[in-house]
């Protein structure tokens, strides 16, 4: 009796072990397992006939990698003390998100619309010129189109449902194309970040340990569905761990009307602002409001001047969202079409007023 037990767990082992190794991918986690059994398969190994190893960072990386570009550009400067023309040469990383040659990348990578030379490297070693078609250095995005079809675009997730601890996986060029695609992970290390460029305060990014550098801004930042939920854009130059990644739901809307149009329109409210707090630091006054966009001047013919908005003014809420800074106003009215409605709330002289607004 203890024979046939034994040889029956013998034959038990032998099954499972040709199962295993009949494994050739892993599958990605799927909505429907439950969160126990998603963790335990995100970490599992499985080895394959030919005794090569496949985790999820493998899964991932064979996935999005056909969608991750290179993007080198030529720059003119005539900004110095002798006004002498000068080259400068970049590079960066982009994200196909149209099989017709549509890609995301960072304002900054293309000089924030003023290259002059834009090359885009492919995945299976091409090349081909591209010409930006809309940027915004506040956003820190740009879309850049190439002549080419029949590309892999890359799966877009969805930014509002990432969690503090999510694995993040980032794909990029590193210090130059002598280190393409190089792949980096870690997790997110924290949600609705602010930090502060030469240009603005940039708002509700992404933080995460998934090491960024030079080269990496416009890259993906991955879920381990191998979906885009960032674009890489900046890391603290003074700490070690910190970067940061504009979520891609702030590019969706841009995405879908220059794909489908060519170009992007973008609504205009009509007024000049500052941050609420760089107006008070600077001007030494405290006013009723705790934090917003400061309304220094209302333009003529607008939609802010249409509805009623005024000058001193603080704008503090665009629909549902909050406004603390100019880049929040910024993001807020991408959401929105010409033709469009929506209630801005504004604190004038203490009390807030909400103005129903058309753009």
């Amino acid at each position: 009796m203890s024979n046939k037990r034994g040889l029956g767990l013998i034959v038990l082992v032998c099954i499972i072990t040709g199962v295993l190794s009949s494994l050739l991918t892993v599958e990605l986690m799927k909505d429907s397992i439950g969160k126990n059994e998603s963790d335990e398969k995100l970490t599992q190994i499985v080895v394959n006939d030919g005794g090569k190893s496949q985790n999820i960072y493998h899964a991932v990386t064979d996935k999005a990698m056909p969608s991750v570009v290179g993007i080198t550009t030529t720059t003119i400067d005539k900004n110095n003390i002798f006004a002498i023309p000068t080259q400068s040469q970049g590079v960066g990383t982009g994200v196909i998100v149209d099989a017709n040659g549509y890609i995301l990348t960072n304002s900054h990578v293309v000089s924030d619309g003023q290259a002059v030379d834009v090359n885009v490297l492919f995945n299976d070693g091409s090349t081909t010129k591209g010409k930006v078609l809309w940027n915004d250095a506040q956003l820190d995005l740009s879309m850049v189109k190439v002549d080419k079809k029949g590309l892999t675009p890359a799966e877009l997730g969805d930014s509002n449902k990432v969690r503090t601890g999510d694995i993040a996986i980032a794909i990029g060029n590193p210090l130059g194309l002598e280190f393409q695609k190089s792949v980096t992970q870690g997790i997110i290390s924290g949600l609705e970040r602010t930090i502060q460029t030469e240009k603005s305060n940039m708002t509700g990014l992404m933080q995460t340990d998934a090491s960024i550098n030079p080269g990496n801004s416009g890259g993906p930042l991955l879920n381990e569905k191998g979906q885009v939920i960032g674009i890489n854009t900046a890391k603290a130059s003074q700490a070690e761990g910190l970067g940061f990644a504009i979520p891609i739901n702030t590019a969706k809307p841009i995405i879908e009307q220059i794909i489908k149009s060519g170009n992007f329109e973008k609504v205009i409210l009509g007024i000049k602002g500052i941050d609420l707090a760089i107006f008070e630091s600077s001007t030494g006054k405290d006013l009723e409001a705790e934090d917003g966009v400061y309304i220094a001047e209302v333009i003529a013919d607008t939609a802010a001047r249409k509805f009623g908005i005024q000058t001193e003014d603080v704008i503090v809420m665009v629909g549902n969202d909050k406004i603390s800074t100019m880049s929040d106003l910024n993001k807020s009215l991408y959401r929105y079409s010409v033709g469009d409605q929506t209630d801005i709330t504004i604190n004038r002289g203490g009390k807030e007023i909400k103005i129903h607004v058309k753009f």
